[in-house]
């Protein structure tokens, strides 16, 4: 069971919504507007709580460090989905995230030219003082019978992913894509940065006119994540706003 904000991407929310409960997995979504919403939907069989650092599309905020406290005092890893702020505006794991991941087919590549993701593992998680992942914890037959937990200690579960979820379901990423996302990747700040420009022009100028109703972008003070805007995000909202 995983407990989610309601405002993710489309492609997530089907994802969890239809695809993982063909496996066994399901899903409570929750309004991450409400206090204690998260924290009352968990259950005893949740392994995860999944947010967006700006969700998708209105580039809404939810505190990550208090969703982090959440997680862990139930034991469970908080997951962060930072596509839309990428590294350059927020770093999730700073502020308490257990793993974080992007579409590097956005901001990463920066060019539309591959399609591709990122995980990465704070390393913080202790997956096996948890108590709710066995596959992490006990010897893995197929690999030398290894405790991923216990032998490999910090990368345990980017280890699992690369040993044995690459290996056998085949999410392996192209030496030419990879190339393409480690080039974009060093214009990222640049790029990124003038995205934020570029929008607050915009929002700005939407804001304004007559004949816009509204327009949602953390950077607006009416915006009900604007706090959490000041607090995360100093180097600007990102360049997503409806």
């Amino acid at each position: 069971h995983i407990v989610a904000a309601k405002t993710i991407y489309g492609g997530t929310y089907n994802y969890l919504e239809h695809t993982f409960p063909e496996f066994g997995v399901t899903t409570t979504f929750v309004d991450p507007e409400v206090d204690g919403a998260f924290e009352a939907a968990i259950q005893d069989n949740t392994k995860a709580i999944f947010i967006e650092t700006l969700g998708n599309p209105n580039s809404n905020l939810i505190d990550i460090e208090e969703i982090a406290k959440i997680a862990h005092a139930h034991n469970i890893p908080l997951v962060v989905d930072s596509t839309f702020a990428t590294p350059y505006l927020v770093r999730p794991i700073e502020y308490g995230a257990d793993i974080v991941v992007h579409s590097a087919t956005k901001f990463i590549g920066g060019h539309g030219t591959a399609i591709g993701g990122v995980i990465v593992d704070s390393g913080n998680f202790d997956w096996a003082k948890s108590g709710k992942f066995p596959h992490l914890v006990e010897p893995n037959a197929s690999y030398h019978g290894i405790s991923f937990a216990n032998d490999v200690g910090a990368a345990a579960f980017v280890t699992y992913i690369r040993a044995i979820l690459l290996r056998d379901t085949g999410a392996t990423l192209s030496p030419f894509h990879a190339f393409i996302f480690l080039q974009g990747l060093e214009t990222l700040s640049l790029r990124v940065e003038r995205h934020v420009e570029n929008a607050l022009k915009i929002v700005d100028y939407l804001n304004k006119h007559p004949k816009v109703e509204a327009v949602h972008h953390p950077s607006l003070p009416t915006e009900p994540s604007h706090e959490l805007y000041k607090k995360y995000l100093p180097n600007g909202g990102g360049s997503i706003f409806t």
